[in-house]
C-alpha cells in the first residue's frame, strides 16, 4: 500500500535531504520550470503534495513513514 504524500514546507524537505536551506533553494532553482506546473514559485514556502512527490523522486529524498 502506498503512503499518502502531504504538503511540506521547503525547510522540512531540506532537513530530510540533509542540506542547508540555502543549498535546497539552489536545487529548486534548477527545477523552476518543472515546479511551476504545480504552482510553485520562488517565494512559495508550503509545497503541494504533487511538488513534494516530484522533488522526492528527482532528488532521491526518502520521506518518513
Amino acid at each position: 500500500m502506498s503512503k499518502r504524500i502531504k504538503a511540506m514546507y521547503k525547510y522540512e524537505l531540506a532537513d530530510l535531504a540533509g542540506v542547508s536551506r540555502r543549498t535546497f533553494g539552489r536545487w529548486l532553482k534548477c527545477h523552476e520550470a518543472e515546479l511551476s506546473v504545480y504552482g510553485v514559485r520562488r517565494k512559495t514556502q508550503l509545497l503541494p503534495p504533487g511538488a513534494v512527490k516530484h522533488l522526492c523522486n528527482i532528488l532521491c529524498i526518502d520521506l518518513p513513514e
